[in-house]
């Protein structure tokens, strides 16, 4: 494993965009990440990642970054030797254990899943292996030249190990969660939505729990660009989520309250937040979090949405995010906005116009001036906006990464 613990850069948890850099086509320009050019990095000092491992910053392939806002947690790892990419969105509520549990922990139970399918020791041994350039896919080369995995062909079975091991990952991490939970009860009132994308090739592997979101920007002939959401929202909005726990709580008049479970989550499906789990994660408590548990049966679940994706040369961005952005945004709005903006902004940084604009709407929804939204003190700031974090993967072959926070 030891080619999985470089990092690039931490983001900071400042109120303003954060984003990551390494090598871009224009310095100037924050918060994108090349991943088709392959030049030598400035740095080549050795790192000790705390494991045993000394790391060569010019000798590794993978890139690898987190970021924190408020309390969403951000984790993007890119194998240039393998050809995949992994990207974790977790928005935490009622504190930021649970996010950071997320962050620390999942994508190395990912990793112990997925051993065998996505790496394995075939590829280093080959001569033959095809490198990482998303450009060869979308100047119109065949899908070969874009497949970045290990093996050039997916079956429909691997297609479900795939997700079957993400799904085996998240339990895993979920379980440990609710462990140290119970040696502070605390923990139990905490929780996380959910969003990890794997693309390996032009296969896109999403897991969701909660209304974060994965969208591709899909372009048909000469008309404008299209949504197409990956994910399923688990929320209250949901007439079959509302209904499912109506259904598990049938005694309860109370399960679905202002349109929050039990008064309190708007989310349906979350990761931790045992209070709203078991009746005895919700005794753990002190009595003033309590809810009025009746039954046994679990208001939310932590049972993922799982969808598989083969990417076609139709689509041009993969936008992952957290629900923030579409407290302000329609999925059409979203892709419509990125279209202009990289029209208009060749090397401008998408994510961070998104972020901007949240800010703006937020502002003018309070009727207030952009830079007086941005001066209130952090504490204050939740009134008036949710945490929003945005990565944006062109298939030209950039990633950008945008948050801010409200906390």
């Amino acid at each position: 494993m030891k080619s999985f613990k470089r990092t690039i850069c931490f983001a900071s948890d400042k109120e303003r965009s954060s984003a990551i850099e390494t090598k871009t086509n224009n310095p100037s320009c924050g918060g994108s990440l090349s991943v088709d050019d392959h030049g030598d990095q400035t740095d080549d000092l050795d790192d000790d990642d705390g494991d045993g491992y000394r790391l060569s910053m010019k000798s590794q392939n993978l890139q690898w970054a987190q970021g924190k806002a408020g309390e969403d947690r951000t984790h993007l790892v890119v194998s240039e030797e393998e050809g995949w990419i992994f990207v974790g969105i977790y928005d935490g509520f009622s504190g930021p254990d649970a996010p950071d549990h997320l962050l620390t922990n999942l994508f190395n139970a990912v990793f112990e899943e997925l051993k065998g399918l996505l790496w394995n020791t075939g590829k280093a041994e080959s001569d033959e292996a095809s490198g990482f350039d998303l450009k060869k896919w979308k100047s119109g080369c065949d899908s070969q030249s874009f497949e970045l995995s290990t093996n050039p062909t997916t079956s429909e079975f691997e297609h479900s190990d795939f997700l079957k091991a993400l799904s085996e990952a998240l339990t895993k991490t979920e379980e440990t969660y609710l462990k140290m939970a119970d040696l502070k009860p605390e923990l139990h009132a905490m929780g996380s939505c959910v969003l990890v994308m794997l693309m390996n090739g032009e296969d896109v592997y999403v897991m969701n729990l909660g209304d974060s979101r994965a969208i591709i920007a899909q372009k048909t002939g000469s008309s404008n660009l299209t949504p197409h959401q990956l994910t399923v929202d688990h929320n209250t909005d949901v007439k079959e989520e509302v209904e499912r726990i109506g259904k598990e709580h049938p005694d309860d008049d109370e399960a679905v309250v202002n349109e929050r479970v039990k008064g309190y989550l708007k989310v349906t499906r979350a990761f931790g937040a045992g209070f709203l789990k078991h009746p005895k994660w919700n005794d753990a408590l002190c009595e003033i979090f309590r809810i009025n548990y009746v039954g046994t049966s679990p208001y939310i679940t932590s049972s993922p949405s799982l969808h598989h994706y083969k990417l076609s040369p139709g689509d041009k961005f993969l936008i992952l995010s957290s629900d923030g952005l579409y407290q302000y945004f329609t999925n059409q709005q979203v892709v419509s906005r990125i279209e202009w903006f990289t029209a208009s902004f060749p090397d401008g940084d998408p994510a961070q116009h998104l972020v901007e604009e949240v800010l703006i709407r937020a502002a003018e929804k309070a009727g207030l001036e952009f830079h007086e939204l941005v001066e209130i003190p952090s504490g204050e700031r939740r009134m008036y906006h949710d945490d929003v974090s945005v990565i944006i993967i062109s298939l030209e072959g950039r990633i950008w990464r945008s948050s801010v926070n409200r906390l």
